[in-house]
């Protein structure tokens, strides 16, 4: 019975694992990340974004778009402009433990 679970189970995790890796790799560019940090705090238009991290608005304009598609930032519009902002606090909080675990010591024997 064990086994027959195991085989239920495994392409369900086989998925969530590809979808996973699919996002570290989406925030694993530079760019990317960069602008998914610019929208923590709150919502930033395209052309704040642009101007903060000194790159063209066509150029942040797609990555919002692959970020959006993943759900990391969420789109909110006023007026006829439209501001991006993380989609909700798991974003957050997995920049925020990434930052916290590159800053604690390495903690390596005989270092």
């Amino acid at each position: 019975m064990t086994g027959e679970l195991n085989q239920q189970v495994q392409p369900d995790e086989n998925a969530l694992i590809e979808q996973l890796a699919d996002l570290f790799s989406l925030m694993g560019d530079p760019t990317r990340l960069r602008i998914i940090m610019t929208c923590l705090r709150e919502p930033i238009s395209v052309s704040d974004i642009a101007s903060t991290l000194s790159l063209s608005q066509p150029l942040v304009s797609h990555h919002l778009r692959l970020l959006k598609a993943a759900r990391m930032v969420r789109a909110e519009r006023r007026g006829k402009q439209i501001f991006y902002v993380a989609a909700d606090a798991h974003v957050q909080c997995v920049i925020d433990d990434m930052v916290a675990h590159f800053s604690e010591p390495t903690g390596e024997v005989g270092a």
